[in-house]
């Protein structure tokens, strides 16, 4: 824990005025603090001073002589701060006065008057505040002071209420210090020893335990049930009110070395410190865990004060400048001595009060001084709401930032607090130890840590229910209460979703039920149990025979809803265990809140139960839409319901809701009281009915009363009135409500028809008569008799004789029958029975009586009377009981008592037997008996009834079985009945054998064909049918099948009978191409392509296209398919087939076709697009479709119309228009061609002519083609002029040789080239030799003799004919004597001719020397050099330039670099040809030494190969290599490397593995590179330019992924790194949109954004499979409707995410698409639109981004100096305390380039605030 100072709440004096306590109170809202004048002052959370009010003097009158006595213990009661640190040690400007320097000076300080003096006055100075607490409710303020006396005030609950005193206790010597741990219970120490205790609720006070030795120092346990006092003999004792079971001793624990004035009570020890600079940790027992000396530091004094953490984690100790804190380590098990703060001229600590949340310490000192610390481990803030300080290990406070609003989430075991989380729409806190889960509500405080065994982060946390959070683990359900700290309970189930578990705890109070908690779950999709959460058991399991998918309790836990998946709403009742289904169709269902009333929709109604105990009154309204939602606030409940665009709220009845929350409640008279205000209806009566019911069961009965008067029920209401006066009387004669009254209770128990238990009322009560009477008004006279039969009551005969005279007299004759029948009076009784018309009553009583049936007058009266009544069988009973069998019989018969006949049939007219039973059949027909009558008929003999019998009881093998007993033709027409009976039960092969036996073999046919069982139709057909009759009733049955539609069951009857063609035909007729094309692929397969062709074209003529498309394709024919849409106009299709089935030219050919059909620009634009436009020029200027080729060129490549124009001049030719060729020929700047053309044609004229006007230089050309044809012709002399006028007299030389006229050839060479005449002569002499030549000797010998007849000419050219390879030294003296010869006597042309000859023969030889002084000799002197360049003598070839010819001093030298470049030697080169050696350099790929050496030239030579070496390094893929060269050689704005720029951006952003903390490096390059380029555009011409902008996008991204991976290095900036991965996605245009979407969607994961998460990585998903596809058109853009993220991006071309990674989150797709939490929706902010976009969706109002985040900075924004730069200020100050608290280079980094991007960083003094 570190201690940072926040505020100075009180300034220090000059001078000493010593603040003697301070105090925090427990709610953490108020700080008081008590100064040197005994002023009390009032402080808010934040530090602002509010309130104050005067400590007043204990009252002299009261106090009397102890004040002398408690004064003068006061003298010392200040503290132990000597001079020598309290008051000696001031500082400069400190103000001292001179008789402060006493041994105990600080005791005086305390108190400026002496002893005497404080025993003399009672003043305002009289005592000091010794200690100050505030109670727990925050609302008192108890005070000790050393006049012997505490006080409490009263400081209210709002600042500035009045301040008054409400307890005053007073001691027998000064307080010392004191605590208030507990509600009522002040704790306190005395001068002389003692604690105390006061309790302010009775306003006494008494000693806990009492010391010989002052108490210093007092101080509690964290729970504030045990007390540790200091005392100046240095003895610590602990004492506790309860010691929570931890067995601790109590008494003196330990003694410390020197009096413990710093004394702190910790979760793990004891930490004591004082005079002796030592600070002591003991352990619980007293022992000694550590001790930290600081004895040997002479800066440090005497320890003063000690305050504990409230989380006990942390100790602060105070001495003079410094504050040390000690930290428990609950690993080592010891205290880490943290880094102590430490304060100049803050003099010595007085006070310390640590603020109860923990989050705040507060420091009183010696001058009066109050500060305040912050105190915290660390601090983070949560999804931008909410401010998370960890005050300690196991103390966490939550700030939400909006509110204001704070929670203190703490381990109540000391355990160490893991992440805290914020779930529930930020309402519910959930963190783990490493032994419990903690969870809260942070709306109502309540907070609970429940024991939790670690299960890596798997729950699932529902917090649907404000009460209880349901957690989901590992298929285990368990329930926390919230503010309770044990488990509430824990089932196992397999369904976590919410709508499956409903749990209520306590949510509406009810009569007699202190605690109700109820839990509805599943136990497998159709079981569901409930629990009785507050006794642990099942109260019931509910079974089901369809799937549930939605259950809820009420509010009582008394009723249970739930639904199935066939849509049907069931109620089950816990009490009774009844389940009733109340709606089917329910598409929505939901309790009313507060109440038992149900709304529910089903299709368009709106359905209500009003009283849920009666299901079937429900009202009904009709919807247009679907309910949404229920909304029960103000005394108003509607239903919300969506109709399309519009919602609409239907207001229910508030008041029938508010009867049953009335009744629930059990306040019968608010009941009562509403339902008189509502006029009678259905519901109102069922209402009225349960109040009755309920009002009867409360002994309420005025209620009951009144409600069966509103029910009508008159008879009720009078009875009831009646009893309600009986209940008066006795509640006035008896007192209490009279309901207990033994006439209420029978009146009551009559009420309910219960007369057994008011008879019984009434016994105990010996109201015989009462009883009597009851039953006598309700003519229950038995009943009567019994009680005074019971009760041997005088009356009893009286009372038998009236009730037999009452019985005749109301004529129940029957009664008095059975009365008289009861007394022995046979006769009497049977006369009675006759009378009632009873004679079978009369019968039964004669049969059982032998004297009677021996009467005959007897007999026949009830004989007669039972006949006449039609009770035959009685009668037949009693005509056989007395021996009349045939009489019995026939009344058996007549009566259908065939039973009784039969049997007596078989004793007494055996005959007769067969005939009754058929009649006994025939009745049983007639009762619809029919299963009965068929064995009867059987007896009888009757087979034909017998069998219609059984088949109308549908006995179908019991009449099978009778009919195979039976001949043919009887049974033939019953057989067809039952083997119908057999196929509609698709018993088809017992029906198939009924129908051959009863000879209707068509109809089992029929039955098998009806049944598409075609296999055995055609058995059973080809055994009794021919194969023409099978065939004709198959295409029959077929055809009709055809008509009605069934065409696969009409194919199988085809196929069957061997005739596919039919079905084939069938489909084709029908249009039903699949079909038809499956059934030609299975049975003609080499018609399979021409089908597809056929119905290609039949499709095409019906313009269905894209089915045409299908069968050409399938037919393989893609030309007809191409062409197919060509006719159509749709090129686009063409093309498309083309590119995809055509050749490698195809799809060019359809390209080149579509644009000749737009014509014009739109032609060029298409041709562009594809990159087909010179291709296209080519193909039609190939095809002589010249007006398209001159169109295309004309309006997009002019440079191409010369080549077009040439290609048509030679079609013209070809064509024979020679005029319009010549035309063309001239156009295309090709008039030689022309000529040519006419020279062919030997159009001489016009060659001429042409040649001429526009090609001089072919006129000779045009001469020589006529001499050509002249020669030809044998027109020698004609073919010379021409020859000569173009001046070509070596062509008539050549044509005379050819022609063999040397001698005219000789002529023209004497006249016209007298230069070559020699050659001609040798020529001709060579021709004359031919016959015989005389070889290198014959030769040399001629030479020889040409030079002695001086002939020198001649006698060179023999010398220089000498050709002997074999020989090189001959040749070389042949050579240089032609040479010699030539220079001394021939002319200087001649020798020059001559030398030009030899020369490049010796260097061929390699005699250069010679060769160069031939040419020296002649002063040829270039090659002369080039002759000893060629022999690579460069110093005599510079020597020569140099001496004779300084112009070629330089071709010498280019010629030697040349030589330096080709022979590798660089390095020799740079000295004469830096470009040269450069270029050498590159072409090597020496690319560093290249680099070194450009970089001496200038910075336009450098960055050509700068850009070169790029181009090579990205080519090799070292794109990382190729960035770090503009890095360290600048970036120029040069438009020829704007592609290579672009190609890094593409190469980074298609990396892998860049999406890291580790990658910040390369980003970052590659960030400043662009920014450089982007400043150096601004200063070009290329500024604002599409290029310009484009960089300067590619730097915005750059900047986010360098940002980026900066956060990512950082854990409080996750949710940073995560907007940035989310802002790039606006930018897929540029980046790879899988990789984009990949990355937003695992950043959202990782910080818990799931829908975010779920939604970018299905798009990745998408993506993904699209690019498998290879194209876009299934994505499905609906979730990114209204975003800036763009729908149209270029389709990678490759993936970029691995396929274990794509699995994974196809996985967890899938997976979270199980929640129902999950939504599918982005994110809105207050501007109804993506959180993230720029564009607002409903006003198209576009923000700047944030430079951190990239999203939209809406307010609350930081404005840069640069315009266009914004950012987020919460997200601003995050990563600046970010960046302060990590010390992360990168983050840094990030802001450095922000300084410069943004015309540097605003002000950070606020930052911090």
């Amino acid at each position: 824990m570190q201690l940072r100072h926040v505020r100075t709440l009180m300034a220090p004096q000059d001078g000493p005025a010593r603040v003697s306590c301070v105090s925090w109170s427990a709610n953490s809202a108020r700080f008081a603090v008590c100064t040197a004048d005994r002023v009390v002052l009032l402080y808010d959370e934040q530090g602002e001073r509010r309130d104050k009010f005067s400590t007043k003097p204990a009252d002299p009158k009261v106090r009397g002589g102890k004040a002398q006595r408690a004064g003068g213990q006061a003298g010392w009661a200040g503290g132990p701060q000597r001079a020598g640190r309290g008051l000696g040690a001031w500082k400069e400007g400190a103000k001292v006065q001179a008789g402060w320097a006493g041994d105990w000076g600080s005791g005086r300080a305390a108190f400026p008057c002496g002893h005497s003096d404080i025993a003399s006055q009672h003043g305002r100075k009289s005592y000091v505040v010794k200690g100050m607490a505030f109670s727990p409710d925050s609302t008192k303020i108890a005070i000790g002071q050393t006049d012997n006396i505490v006080y409490v005030y009263r400081i209210g609950e709002e600042w500035g209420d009045k301040k008054v005193i409400c307890n005053k206790f007073i001691q027998t010597s000064a307080v010392t210090c004191l605590l208030w741990p507990a509600e009522n219970v002040i704790v306190f120490g005395l001068a002389e020893g003692k604690v105390r205790l006061a309790n302010t609720k009775n306003n006494k006070s008494s000693t806990i335990y009492g010391t010989d030795s002052y108490v210093v120092s007092l101080t509690s346990n964290l729970s504030g049930k045990g007390i540790l006092s200091g005392h100046a003999d240095g003895t610590i004792v602990r004492f506790f009110f309860d010691d929570e079971g931890s067995g601790e001793s109590q008494g003196k624990l330990v003694v410390h070395p020197c009096p413990p004035y710093a004394l702190a009570w910790a979760s793990n020890s004891i930490v004591a410190a004082g005079c002796d600079k030592k600070i002591v940790a003991y352990g619980k027992e007293g022992n000694v865990i550590q001790t930290f000396d600081y004895s040997w530091d002479s800066s440090e004094k005497e320890f003063t004060v000690a305050a504990a953490s409230p989380g006990g984690q942390s100790v602060v100790v105070g001495s003079y400048d410094r504050l040390r804190v000690l930290n428990w380590s609950p690993r080592r098990g010891a205290w880490d001595e943290g880094k102590p703060k430490e304060i100049p001229h803050l003099y010595t600590i007085t006070a310390l009060a640590w603020k109860r949340d923990g989050s705040r310490i507060c420091v009183g000192t010696l001058c009066g001084g109050v500060e305040q610390f912050d105190c915290c481990l660390r601090r983070r803030v949560y999804k931008n709401k909410f401010e998370m300080t960890y005050v300690g290990p196991s103390q966490v406070i939550v700030k939400n930032l909006s509110t204001g609003a704070r929670v203190v989430l703490k381990s109540l075991y000391g355990y160490e607090i893991d992440e805290v989380k914020i779930l529930g729409k930020d309402r519910y806190l959930v963190a783990h130890t490493s032994d419990t889960l903690l969870l809260g509500d942070i709306s109502s405080n309540k907070l609970s840590e429940v024991a939790w065994q670690g299960s890596g982060g798997n729950e699932k946390f529902f917090f649907d229910n404000e009460n209880v959070c349901i957690i989901f683990n590992a298929g285990e359900l368990t329930l926390v209460e919230y503010g309770s700290n044990d488990i509430l309970g824990s089932v196992r189930t397999e369904f976590m979703n919410p709508h499956l578990v409903s749990v209520r705890i306590n949510e509406r109070w009810q009569r007699g039920v202190e605690e109700n908690k109820r839990l509805a779950y599943l136990i497998d999709i159709k079981t569901i149990a409930t629990v009785d959460l507050v006794s642990g058991y099942n109260t019931g399991t509910i079974s089901h025979d369809s799937k549930i998918d939605w259950l809820e309790l009420n509010e009582t836990g008394h009723k249970l809803l739930f639904r199935d998946k066939k849509m049907r709403l069931q109620l089950y009742d816990m009490g009774s265990g009844i389940k009733t289904t109340i709606l089917n169709y329910c598409s929505y269902v939901q309790w009313v809140p507060g109440s038992d009333v149900v709304v529910a929709q089903n299709r368009n109604s709106l359905c209500v139960w009003y009283n849920i105990d009666a299901p079937e009154r429900v009202t009904m309204f009709p919807l247009k839409g679907d309910i949404v939602d229920l909304e029960r606030s103000d005394g108003k409940t509607e239903v919300i319901v969506s109709e399309g665009v519009n919602t609409v709220s239907y207001t229910l009845d508030e008041g029938l809701i508010e009867f049953g929350t009335a009744i629930d409640d059990g306040d019968y008279h608010r009941a009562a009281a509403f339902l008189e205000t509502l006029e009678m209806s259905a519901e109102t009566e069922a209402m009225w009915k349960t109040l009755s019911k309920l009002a009867l069961e409360a002994r309420q009965l005025h209620i009951a009363e009144r409600c069966f008067a509103a029910l009508g029920n008159m008879a009720k209401a009078r009875f009831l009135h009646e009893t309600n006066a009986i209940a008066s009387q006795a509640a006035q004669e008896h007192g209490g409500d009279g309901t207990d009254h033994y006439l209420v209770r029978a009146r009551l128990a009559m009420l309910e028809k219960n007369y057994k238990l008011a008879e019984m009322i009434f016994l105990e009560q010996n109201a015989t008569e009462e009883a009597m009477n009851m039953y006598q008004e309700l003519h229950m006279w038995d009943e009567c008799i019994v009680v005074a039969e019971a009760k041997g009551h005088p009356m009893l005969d009286k009372l038998r004789r009236g009730y037999y005279q009452w019985l005749l007299d109301t004529q129940q004759e029957e009664k008095a029958g059975e009365v008289q029948e009861g007394q022995g009076d046979y006769l009497a009784a049977i006369s009675l029975y006759l009378r009632a018309g009873l004679p079978a009553k009369a019968a039964r009583l004669a049969m059982s009586r032998d004297e009677l049936l021996t009467n005959g007058d007897v007999i026949n009266r009830v004989s007669t009377a039972l006949v006449q009544g039609e009770l035959y069988e009685q009668a037949g009973d009693l005509f056989e009981k007395i021996g009349n069998s045939r009489k019995a019989l026939e009344c058996y018969c007549k009566g259908s008592a065939f039973l009784k006949a039969v049997e007596l049939a078989r004793l007494a007219f055996p005959t007769e037997v067969v005939a009754l039973e058929e009649a006994w059949g025939d009745h049983l027909v007639q009762q619809k008996q029919l299963d009965a009558a068929i064995n009867h008929y059987i007896e009888a003999r009757c087979s034909v009834k017998a069998i219609e019998a059984a088949l109308g009881a549908r006995q179908w093998k019991k009449a099978i079985y009778i009919l195979d007993l039976q001949d043919k033709q009887t049974a033939a027409k019953y057989y067809l009945k039952i083997a119908q009976h057999y196929a509609a039960l698709q018993e088809y092969q017992v029906a198939e054998e009924l129908y051959i036996k009863g000879d209707r073999t068509k109809d089992a046919i029929d039955m098998y064909t009806q049944a598409g069982l075609w296999e055995q139709a055609h058995k059973l057909a080809v055994k009794c049918m021919s194969q023409e009759e099978v065939s004709v009733l198959y295409i029959t049955q077929a055809q009709q099948m055809e008509k009605q539609g069934k065409y696969k069951e009409a194919e199988r009857l085809y196929i069957t009978v061997n005739e596919p063609d039919l079905a084939i035909t069938m489909y084709k007729k029908c249009k039903m191409y699949d079909e038809m094309v499956s059934l030609v692929a299975k049975y003609h397969k080499d018609l399979l392509g021409d089908t597809h062709l056929h119905l290609g074209k039949e499709l095409e003529a019906e313009g269905r296209l894209q089915e045409a498309e299908y069968h050409y394709l399938e037919a393989k024919d893609w030309k007809a398919t191409v062409n197919m849409y060509r006719v159509n106009d749709m090129w686009e299709e063409a093309y498309r087939v083309a590119k995809a089935h055509g050749g490698a030219n195809a799809y060019k050919h359809v390209a080149y076709m579509w644009a000749k059909s737009l014509g014009g620009e739109a032609a060029v634009r298409l041709l562009s697009k594809f990159g087909l436009l010179e291709m296209a020029i080519d193909h039609a200027a190939d095809n002589r479709v010249f007006e398209f080729a001159f169109e295309l060129a004309r309006l997009s490549m002019k440079q191409k119309m010369p080549e077009i124009h040439l290609k048509y001049a030679m079609f013209l030719e070809d064509e024979g228009k020679f005029e319009e060729a010549e035309a063309e020929f001239i156009k295309a700047g090709k008039p030689k061609e022309a000529v040519l053309m006419f020279v062919h044609n030997q159009n001489w004229d016009a060659a001429q002519r042409v040649a001429e006007a526009h090609d001089p230089d072919s006129v000779a050309d045009v001469l020589v083609g006529q001499a050509r044809f002249a020669f030809e012709q044998r027109e020698f002399q004609k073919a010379e002029a021409f020859l000569l006028r173009a001046q070509r007299p070596e062509l008539a030389i050549k044509y005379y040789k050819e022609s063999g006229m040397w001698s005219e050839a000789l002529r023209i060479c004497k006249e016209y080239m007298p230069s070559r005449l020699e050659e001609l002569q040798e020529e001709c002499g060579r021709e004359a030799a031919k016959k015989g030549s005389r070889g290198t000797e014959g030769l040399l010998e001629q030479a020889r003799e040409w030079e002695q007849a001086r002939e020198y000419a001649r006698a060179v050219d023999c010398y220089l004919k000498v050709r002997d390879p074999s020989n090189n030294v001959l040749m070389e003296k042949c050579l240089l004597k032609a040479a010699e010869l030539a220079i001394k006597f021939l002319s200087q042309s001649q020798s020059m001719e001559v030398t030009r000859t030899v020369a490049p023969q010796l260097v061929a030889m390699k005699k250069y020397s010679a060769a160069a002084e031939l040419y020296l000799n002649l002063d040829l002197i270039r090659e002369a050099i080039d002759a000893f360049i060629e022999g690579e003598e460069w110093s005599k070839a510079k020597r020569i330039a140099k001496e004779l010819d300084p112009r070629s001093e330089e071709y010498v030298d280019q010629r030697y670099k040349e030589y330096l470049k080709n022979q590798g030697k660089v390095d020799s080169l740079v000295g004469v040809d830096v470009m040269a050696a450069l270029d050498l350099y590159a072409e090597r790929e020496q690319w560093e030494k290249c680099l070194e050496v450009a970089a001496k030239q200038n910075y336009k030579v450098l960055h050509k190969y700068v850009a070169l070496y790029a181009t090579h390094l990205i080519r090799e893929s070292n794109w990382d290599k190729a960035l770090n060269l503009y890095v360290h050689h600048g970036v120029p704005a040069n438009p020829q490397n704007f592609n290579i720029y672009k190609r890094l951006f593409v190469e980074m952003v298609n990396a892998s593995g860049m999406n890291c903390a580790e990658a910040y490096s390369n980003w970052a390059d590659l960030r400043d590179v662009l920014f450089h380029l982007c400043e150096n555009l601004v200063k070009s011409s290329e500024a604002n330019t599409p290029a310009h902008e484009e960089f300067e996008t590619m730097l915005l991204i750059s900047h986010y992924y360098a940002t980026r991976a900066a956060a990512q290095g950082v854990k409080q900036l996750d949710t940073v790194a995560a907007k940035l991965s989310i802002s790039l996605l606006r930018h897929t245009e540029l980046l790879p949109a899988d990789k984009a979407f990949y990355e937003a969607g695992m950043a959202a994961k990782a910080v818990s954004w799931e829908n975010m998460a779920f939604i970018f990585l299905n798009r990745f998903l998408d993506l993904s499979d699209a690019i498998e596809e290879g194209n876009l058109d299934s994505l499905d853009n609906s979730d990114f409707q209204g975003t800036d993220i763009p729908f149209e991006v270029p389709l990678p071309s490759q993936q970029h995410v691995p396929e274990e990674k794509r699995e994974e989150v196809r996985d967890w797709v899938l997976t979270m698409s199980m929640d129902q939490r999950l939504e599918q929706v982005l994110p809105r902010d207050e501007r109804d639109t993506y959180e993230a976009s720029l564009v607002a969706a409903s006003t198209g109002v576009r923000s700047l981004p944030c430079v951190l985040t990239g999203y939209p900075v809406l307010h609350n924004k930081i404005e840069f100096k640069r315009p266009g730069r914004e950012a987020d200020k919460a997200t601003w100050n995050k990563f600046l305390m970010a960046v302060k608290t990590s010390h992360s280079p990168a983050c840094q980094d990030v802001l450095n380039f922000l300084s410069q991007w943004c015309g540097g960083l605003p002000s950070t003094s606020f930052s911090f605030q």
